[in-house]
Formats: structure tokens, C-alpha cells, sequence
């Protein structure tokens, strides 16, 4: 746990009691603050005082004696319209942070240099985090991984000189930090995406320029045009990060899956992607060019990133290989939640069986229209079905499947007739019309392919 002290003595309002929220409880407590903690859920408030956390229904508190208010990053701070507590806390003249912003407050009064790497983008965050934690572990680093993914950032041990903070933020928690200020900020890309939290796309955009602005030193992924255009107002030490055939830029760059390290003269071959499973498409092309980025500034050399490489497991539920049977390759994305997340998945493989569907996001599937000549075939899932039949009717042969568990059956049954196919669950969709959430889909659909006759993995 890293002790929040610099509120010591200082009482909080805290809004949002699920794991980070009570993570950040913890903390601030152990730093020495009071805290009066609420949710909307009286399960959650219940856990909360099991813990020794004193909760309350703020709307009836005195706001003039907090400090703060600490809002879980899932909770409305702008858009569709603020969260009550945020509307009090702004009556009463109190500051709105997060969690993060505890912690950089922490670093900035306990280690103010120690490394502090802050990854974000619409898509491939998670991956890229997972990725330089795993680099700088296997080069015996300190590492502590968190934040957006997986364990909360304040239940990672303090910041130290020798320690390195390796954080996924999400656009969300950028919002709640003000003075976000990392050694390394990394930018991997920029496409539309929770705009009903932002209100429009410049909004968003701005918020994840945020991370960059504030770097010691940025990484910037330049291959779409939000990215290029704040990389190119960016001041201060920057590396770009090309993916690409034609890529030239100065940088990292990328062709035709070769890593190469355009900063030196002349340009270094660092390492060939195009035979590490765990990193297949252009997208995890980009990914690792931002790990090598962030790798070499803490001075790691290209054949220590070369060969953590071929050692990195991957994250379940992207491009994870799930088995295979006979020529068939089983592919779970079930994280790609969204068109531009399934684009790159089709965009790893040349021909598909893709299972697609779910809970449709605006704009539907309409943007993979280029990809339409690669699907062998396309089983429809859950809600969006009709609207994704209309969408690939006399483009690409389909079925209505309804389930998950009839879809991976047919698939799996026609592909066995083609040499080297590949099943891909890849839905453009949320989850939440059939499954409690993408990472339950995406276990649902390892064990239904499991489970077939004859599929072998790589632990079986």
C-alpha cells in the first residue's frame, strides 16, 4: 500500500466503493486523513464500514469541512451531467481528484524523481502496460504495475527512487488529475470512444493530451491524425512511434513487422515481431514500439527488449490464442468492445471466421466495411444481430447463431473444411446483453472451444 499522507489531518469525502475506492479509503486513512466515504450501493457502503471506513450519505454532510472530494473514475464528473457529489463538492469550492491524483501527490512529496510511466490511449493500453512491466521485470527492474489495469494504484507499494510505476490511465482518471506529471507519458492512439462522458471528441482528445503535456518525456504513437497533431505541439522530449510500410518519420519505427530504432544513424534493427504470437497486427506492432521507446529511456539496450519479447505470455481476452484443431487457430478479442478495436483484428489475418455482436455501439460495424472481403463467414451474437446482418448483406455471408456456444459450434465446424483457418471472437460490441462483462464472454468462449473434440492448447 502506498499511505496517502499529504492530507494528513484533513477529512475527505470519498464518492465510489469498489475495489480502488476502498483501496483509496485505505490509504488515505493510513496517511492520516478522515474520510467519509458513500456509494449509491448499500452493499458496498456496508463492505466499506466492515473495513472500519465511516461512511455517510453526503448529500446531507457539511461540505465546508472537506478538504477533497475523491470520485471513483467511474463516476460522471462532466458528461451527460455531473454526479450530484460533484455539483456539492463545486458549491462548497472543494477540489474533485482521484486516486491517481493521491498518488502523484505522494511521489511529489515522498520521491519526486522516482520513474513514474503513465500509458494511455483509446485502444491497446492494457497490452502496452502489461508489455514494459514485463520488459523491465525480466530485466530485473522493480516494477509495479497498475492502475487502469487490474490492481488500484495506491495498493502498489510506495514510490522510490529504484522503484518503477508502470500505470494504464484511463481518460477518465486523467480528468481527475491536475497535476499529473510522469517521467514518461505514453500517447498510443486517439479514436472516438466514450463520448457520452466527454461531450464531444476535442474534449476527449484534450484530455488525453493531458498525459503527454505534463511528461518529463513523451512517447507518441503518430499514426492517426489526434496523435500526429499533438505530437507535432509537443515541446518537450518526445519519441514518435511509426507503424507502417511507407513509415519514415524519425522515431521507432515499424515495417513489415521489423522493429527498427530510427533515432540512431544508421537505423538499428531492434527485434522481428512478425513471430511472437502474443503481439500479432499492427496494433501490437505499435505496442511494442512504445515499450522499446519507454525500455531504451530507462536504459535498457535492444537485445535486452529483444529477448523479454519472446518471453511475454500476452493478456487473455486480446488476440489471445485459445487452442487450436488441426488448421484451425482460435482467436479470443472478446476486449475489442468496439468497430475500431475489431478492425485490427481483422486487419492480423487474411481470411476469417468472425464472431461478432452483442450490445452495439454507435456507428455499428459499418467502418469495417473494408474488411468485409476477408470473412469466410460471420456468426451474429446477441442484440446487434439484425443490425449487423443488414450491414453485411451482399458483402459477406453470415448467421444468425443468437449464442455464443452455437456460433463457436458452426464456426468451428466450417472451418475444419479450409486449410489454416482461424476462428476469431472479435464482437464490435459490448458484452452486457448476454454476459456480465467482456471478460466473461471471453472465458465462456476459451471454455466452448476447449471443449471441443480434439483442440489442443498450450497448456494442454
Amino acid at each position: 500500500m502506498t499511505p496517502s499522507t499529504t492530507f494528513s489531518g484533513r477529512t475527505l469525502a470519498l464518492f465510489g466503493l469498489g475495489g480502488s475506492g476502498l483501496a483509496t479509503a485505505l490509504s488515505l486513512q493510513a496517511g492520516g486523513a478522515r474520510v467519509v466515504a458513500c456509494d449509491d450501493n448499500p452493499e458496498r457502503m456496508a463492505a466499506a464500514a466492515a473495513q472500519g471506513i465511516p461512511t455517510a450519505d453526503l448529500r446531507a454532510a457539511d461540505w465546508s469541512g472537506f478538504s477533497a472530494l475523491v470520485l471513483s473514475p467511474g463516476v460522471p464528473l462532466t458528461h451527460p451531467a455531473p454526479h450530484w457529489t460533484v455539483d456539492l463538492a463545486r458549491a462548497a469550492g472543494v477540489p474533485v481528484i482521484g486516486d491517481i491524483e493521491l498518488f502523484c501527490r505522494e511521489r511529489a512529496v515522498r520521491a519526486p524523481g522516482a520513474p513514474f510511466v503513465a500509458i494511455t490511449g483509446t485502444n491497446g493500453k492494457s497490452t502496452t502496460t502489461a508489455l514494459i512491466a514485463h520488459v523491465l521485470a525480466a530485466a530485473g527492474l522493480d516494477v509495479q504495475m497498475g492502475g487502469n489495469i487490474g490492481t488500484a494504484i495506491l495498493s502498489l507499494a510506495p514510490p522510490a527512487p529504484e522503484r518503477v510505476h508502470v500505470i494504464e490511465l484511463s481518460s477518465f482518471q486523467i480528468d481527475l488529475t491536475p497535476s499529473l506529471h510522469p517521467s514518461l507519458g505514453v500517447l498510443l492512439n486517439i479514436t472516438p470512444d466514450h463520448l457520452d462522458r466527454h461531450g464531444d471528441m476535442a474534449r476527449y482528445a484534450a484530455i488525453k493530451e493531458r498525459l503527454v503535456t505534463g511528461a518529463d518525456h513523451a512517447v507518441v504513437g503518430v499514426d492517426d491524425d489526434h496523435t500526429r497533431a499533438i505530437a507535432d505541439r509537443r515541446a518537450g522530449p518526445l519519441t514518435r512511434v511509426h507503424v507502417g510500410e511507407g513509415a519514415t518519420e524519425p522515431g521507432l519505427l515499424v515495417r513489415h513487422g521489423m522493429l527498427i530504432d530510427g533515432r540512431a544513424s544508421p537505423p538499428v534493427p531492434v527485434a522481428d515481431l512478425t513471430g511472437i504470437a502474443a503481439l500479432r497486427g499492427a496494433h501490437n506492432w505499435q505496442n511494442a514500439g512504445v515499450a522499446y521507446a519507454v525500455a531504451s529511456a530507462l536504459g535498457l539496450g535492444p537485445e535486452t527488449f529483444a529477448a523479454a519479447l519472446q518471453s511475454f505470455p500476452g493478456l487473455p481476452h486480446r488476440m489471445e490464442e485459445v487452442g487450436r484443431r488441426g488448421g484451425t487457430l482460435f482467436i479470443n478479442d472478446s476486449k475489442a468492445t468496439n468497430a475500431d478495436s475489431a478492425e485490427k483484428a481483422l486487419a492480423a489475418f487474411p481470411r476469417v471466421h468472425w464472431i461478432l455482436g452483442g450490445k452495439p455501439k454507435e456507428g455499428g460495424i459499418d467502418s469495417l466495411a473494408p474488411y468485409f472481403p476477408r470473412i469466410a463467414h460471420a456468426y451474429l451474437i446477441g442484440a446487434a444481430s439484425d443490425a449487423f446482418a443488414s450491414t453485411l448483406e451482399g458483402h459477406a455471408s453470415y448467421s444468425r447463431c443468437g449464442t455464443l456456444a452455437a456460433a463457436v459450434a458452426q464456426a468451428a465446424e466450417d472451418a475444419a473444411r479450409e486449410p489454416d483457418a482461424v476462428v476469431l471472437l472479435s464482437p464490435a460490441c459490448a458484452s452486457y446483453d448476454q454476459f456480465r462483462s467482456f471478460e466473461d464472454r471471453g472465458d465462456q468462449f476459451r471454455a466452448l472451444v476447449r471443449a471441443l473434440p480434439g483442440v489442443t492448447t498450450s497448456t494442454s
